[in-house]
């Protein structure tokens, strides 16, 4: 939500929190998850969003040119995994709250406050009755929150480790977005042209990016991402 957020243009910024009880908050500054009542379903929209499956189908087409992740899968899957769920949501000057536990509603969405930040913050737990660990593993995310950051230039994406004793954060920011990405993948070998080719074209309303490095190595590396997620066994985008 946050990255979609962001491909849209609504967001700058997203800070990844992992806490000492075990639990993770997600901080945007984007436009806030809506919470009207949704015309059809007859629920408030975050309800929907934090509770059904493909959520993304319910709200206007138009929201989301480009749109990352799984279509609606994402937030309401770590929701129902999730021993305890908040979520915090700026919105139209107000600041609005609900819980869940283990994906049920546990209170009605609450309005606490006025509040001139625009944003969701969504912090969770893992169920431990769920998984046989719950313990989250900082390079593994690191890893995941730079690859986004490269596909997403500009976006600044926070990593903040506070369940150590010495607190660790990384930040992730790139302006060359792809170029960088293939850049940081290359820098083990030497260059044989100043700097990657990038291209970037759209037809039938889908865009595409494309960046190549030639090096001096004998092995041919391609990556390929559709929606932001890494399409590791290809595809016709690849074909």
């Amino acid at each position: 939500n946050s990255v979609d957020e962001a491909l849209a243009g609504f967001c700058t910024r997203i800070q990844v929190v992992l806490h000492k009880d075990g639990s993770c908050a997600v901080t945007d500054n984007g436009r806030g998850i809506p919470v009207d009542i949704h015309k059809e379903e007859k629920r408030p929209a975050l309800e929907l969003v934090m509770t059904m499956l493909h959520a993304g189908g319910k709200f206007d087409k138009g929201s989301y040119k480009v749109s990352g992740g799984l279509h609606g899968v994402g937030v309401s899957v770590v929701n129902a995994l999730s021993e305890w769920c908040r979520v915090e949501v700026h919105r139209d000057h107000q600041r609005y709250e609900q819980s869940y536990k283990r994906g049920k509603i546990q209170s009605p969405i609450e309005v606490k406050g006025k509040t001139r930040k625009t944003g969701t913050i969504v912090r969770f737990k893992p169920d431990v009755t769920i998984f046989r660990t719950a313990q989250f593993e900082f390079d593994i995310i690191d890893e995941r929150l730079r690859e986004l950051a490269y596909l997403n230039k500009n976006l600044e994406i926070i990593l903040r480790d506070e369940c150590r004793d010495q607190v660790q954060e990384h930040v992730h920011r790139y302006k060359g977005g792809l170029i960088e990405f293939v850049q940081h993948m290359d820098e083990t070998r030497i260059a044989l042209i100043p700097k990657p080719i990038c291209v970037e074209g759209e037809k039938d309303g889908v865009p595409v990016e494309l960046s190549l490095q030639y090096n001096d190595g004998y092995n041919e590396n391609i990556f390929t991402f559709v929606n932001c997620i890494n399409t590791v066994e290809g595809g016709t985008h690849l074909a």
